[in-house]
């Protein structure tokens, strides 16, 4: 069980992993799992994957509903990806819960890093204006919407530090339209993978609920930061630096348990 202090510190994780997911349309996993493990005190990484995956999903909806409103969403590639990416985030999440825990972490915060250097080798990248999502993109949009659902249910995470650069490099969208319709998939696979999870108790409910009431918060002042930093073209440079920092703390922390 945990304690009220525990239960404090879990609302102000979900404000920041809300921000995050407000901001660039991921990091919403990719900050809860470290999170609920080394600063909530979340003994059983599956646990905190299960719950976070939860979580976020519920954040990210939230966003969606924001970035919407901004008219920053691509519905039909955001809808084509959620949709291939649903089938791969099941079969992921079902081999992840079967995956030593430690290792798990380990190897998502590889990934992570791989994810940072490709974005930062295209940050010159400004996308084009208007994308759309018709006959000619679709098999690189499904391709990579089912390679992105299956790495966001093996690590359990959202998915979006994966969607983002997949949208990006599969349909040659701006930044902020790929953070905005981001968020459809990332809401798709966190339910998907949360379920899977839920089906084997893997879910702390109070916890999970706690870190909504936060992240709710924090994705209403993400999402309009978005907006300004992406006039200014410092949206990318924002999310990379995050991948890296966060990879480099999950590699220490779950290299020195595994070695």
């Amino acid at each position: 069980m945990l304690s009220s202090l525990q239960f404090v510190l879990g609302a102000l994780s979900g404000s920041l992993v809300g921000f995050s997911l407000g901001l660039v349309g991921g990091g919403g996993s990719i900050l809860a799992v470290p999170l609920m493990v080394y600063l909530v005190g979340v003994k059983d990484p599956h646990v905190a994957i299960g719950t976070s995956a939860l979580a976020v999903a519920v954040n990210a909806a939230t966003g969606l509903i924001t970035h919407a409103q901004q008219g920053t969403v691509i519905w039909r590639c955001g809808l084509m990806y959620a949709v291939v990416g649903v089938a791969g985030a099941f079969a992921g999440s079902t081999a992840g819960k079967a995956f030593d825990g430690g290792r798990l972490l380990f190897l998502f915060a590889i990934v992570m890093v791989v994810v940072g250097i490709l974005m930062l080798r295209a940050r010159r990248n400004i996308g084009v204006a208007g994308t759309k999502c018709d006959t000619t993109n679709a098999p690189k949009v499904v391709t990579f919407g089912l390679g992105t659902g299956l790495f966001s249910g093996f690590f359990g995470i959202g998915g979006g530090f994966l969607i983002v650069p997949g949208l990006i490099a599969s349909t040659g969208m701006e930044m902020i339209n790929a953070v905005g319709t981001s968020l459809v998939a990332v809401t798709a696979f966190g339910l998907t993978t949360a379920l899977n999870y839920a089906r084997s108790g893997l879910i702390d409910w109070t916890l999970a609920a706690v870190f909504v009431g936060g992240g709710i918060v924090g994705s209403l002042a993400g999402t309009r930061s978005a907006k300004r930093l992406s006039a200014g073209g410092q949206l990318t440079s924002v999310f990379v630096t995050l991948i890296f920092v966060v990879a480099a703390y999950m590699l220490w922390k779950s290299a020195a348990a595994i070695f």
